[in-house]
């Protein structure tokens, strides 16, 4: 059985031609983030592959994650998406706060 996310356009980068079209998305059930961009390079890539940002955490670029590159114009659409995302979050837990104060004979 296939499992259907649920995304939320948020925007494109706002110099799209016809070919590359870096996007994003949200996706409120997950409260998630999803970009479409620009693939990092090989030099990018061994360079972030190869530091220890945080002392002590893995060095590299696990198999299961991709290091991509956001064009800085981009930043309102990221803006927006992290707003829908935290409104979603605030949506939900209102939702659990409201559903934890109903009495079980409560309709």
């Amino acid at each position: 059985m296939e499992i259907v996310v649920a995304l939320g356009f948020v925007g494109i980068d706002p110099t799209t031609g016809g070919g590359g079209s870096p996007t994003v998305w949200v996706e409120d059930e997950e409260e998630e983030i999803i970009v479409q961009s620009q693939t990092a390079d090989a030099a990018l890539c061994e360079k972030i592959a190869g530091t220890e940002w945080v002392p002590g955490h893995a060095v590299g670029i696990p198999a299961h994650e991709s290091v991509i590159r956001i064009p800085a114009r981009m930043v309102p659409i990221l803006k927006e998406a992290i707003e829908r995302v935290e409104r979603a979050r605030l949506r939900r837990t209102a939702e659990e706060r409201s559903a934890e104060r109903r009495t079980p004979g409560d309709a």
